[in-house]
């Protein structure tokens, strides 16, 4: 036989066995990926039928009760706004500012290599790390007390890697003929920075910004950590309202919950009318993550829309 005609037999049987197994591994993840949909699907469909019939104006103005018919989640969704408030004013400058500096004016040397790595590993920690970390500091060390600033300077502290990593993304993802136009054109690096990469790693800085905050409207772990009540029946003062009046920062400073805690509260109570409850809440804070997500695309779709290179 012709080693020549040989050896192409062999080489297409070892093709045949690898497409052969090309198949089963991808019939082997498409599997797994609808036994995880399905599993999903199945898990919300039951908190539509559990909680939807909880859905009404009352659930959203009133306090948490004793009596799960009358129990709201006013204090829980007031609080959540305020606490994403507090981590949006400050992971968003910051964690922004922080990736212009290292991708744009940073020197590269081991320093720099060294926070990176840093900022990368960060973005995988554990967030209870950083509810004992902000327990220590912010709680105790700067006598914030349990409070909404400390629940926002936590939790911006927990998306701030994932915005600086983000931020220069899509820093990096702008060409680099950008930049050399800019600078023939006589614009200082402030210049370049301020009008034509900003504007135009926007999309990609927005994305990451809400993708972060939708992470952080959900966490449980470091709020309690913290010190979160579990039952709150009272709102933040608002400024300039009451007697005495309350002062302009006043509610940084005030005891808070979240809808995350509200519903590890209902859940851990014995009466099916709770788990309604938490069914409820887990339904507005699942949406309220979908449009958060959703305003990402729509925003990433129409910067990117607007953009001429």
């Amino acid at each position: 036989m012709n080693p020549n005609v040989k050896r192409t037999d062999e080489l297409r049987a070892i093709i045949k066995s690898h497409k052969r197994w090309d198949i089963i591994f991808g019939l082997m993840g498409l599997a797994a990926i609808a036994l995880a949909i399905l599993t999903l699907m199945a898990l919300f469909a039951e908190m539509v039928i559990e909680g939807f019939p909880r859905l009404s104006s009352g659930f959203f103005t009133n306090f948490p009760s004793r009596r799960a018919g009358e129990a709201g989640i006013l204090s829980a969704w007031v609080g959540s706004f305020f606490v994403m408030i507090v981590t949006a004013l400050f992971a968003i400058p910051v964690g922004i500012a922080s990736a212009i500096y290292l991708e744009e004016y940073a020197r590269k040397n081991w320093f720099t290599d060294v926070i990176e790595i840093n900022i990368s590993n960060l973005a995988g920690v554990p967030s209870i790390v950083y509810g004992l970390l902000a327990l220590g500091l912010f709680v105790y060390t700067f006598g914030f007390g349990q409070s909404i600033l400390s629940a926002g300077l936590t939790l911006a502290l927990l998306i701030l890697p994932i915005v600086i990593v983000t931020t220069r993304e899509a820093l990096r993802a702008i060409p680099q003929t950008v930049r050399e136009g800019a600078y023939a054109c006589g614009a200082t690096k402030w210049q370049v920075v301020s009008d034509h990469l900003v504007p135009y790693g926007m999309p990609g800085i927005l994305t990451g910004v809400i993708i972060g905050l939708s992470r952080a409207i959900g966490e449980t772990a470091p709020i309690i950590t913290i010190g979160a009540l579990t039952f709150i029946a009272f709102l933040p003062p608002v400024p300039f309202a009451g007697d005495p009046a309350a002062g302009l920062f006043d509610w940084l400073f005030s005891p808070f919950t979240v809808m995350p805690i509200q519903i590890f509260n209902w859940t851990s109570r014995p009466d099916p009318a709770f788990h309604a409850n938490a069914a409820a809440a887990s339904l507005v804070l699942v949406f309220l993550t979908l449009g958060m997500n959703g305003l990402a695309i729509w925003l990433r779709y129409r910067l990117r829309k607007n953009i001429k290179w």
